[in-house]
């Protein structure tokens, strides 16, 4: 029981809360983020390229092969999928990386300021 009781002091304390609250709005942020990227900074950066939507940019390896079907219906030869590096999604990815990361950097610059000021005030009123 004594561990129980242990657990329920950790999970009640201010801090998990804190932390719970933070990876649910950490994660609605991300979703605002990718929609950032994907449907405001993208399109742009698409049409400079060439009217390129990079989803679609990949190295085909092996391409596709569609089922071959007899007049029956019968799947004579199963279809095969295609194989290849979608590039693309990685750079969409990786530019979803760079704006997050962007942003929390100005939430922290910001917060870091906000710090100092209280700090400078608190200094001040001494």
């Amino acid at each position: 029981m004594g561990m129980w009781k242990e657990f329920k002091e950790f999970a009640v304390k201010g801090n998990v809360m804190d932390m719970a609250v933070g990876i649910i709005i950490g994660g609605a942020f991300g979703k605002i983020a990718n929609s950032l990227v994907a449907d405001v900074v993208m399109p742009p950066i698409g049409v400079l390229l060439g009217k390129v939507n990079f989803a679609d940019l990949k190295y085909v390896i092996q391409p596709g092969v569609d089922a071959v079907v007899d007049e029956a219906g019968t799947e004579l030869v199963a279809a095969v999928p295609e194989v290849a590096i979608n590039y693309g999604a990685f750079l969409q990815t990786a530019i979803d990386f760079f704006v997050i990361a962007f942003c929390v950097f100005l939430v922290v610059k910001g917060m870091n300021a906000m710090r100092r000021k209280n700090e400078a005030e608190a200094e001040a009123a001494k």
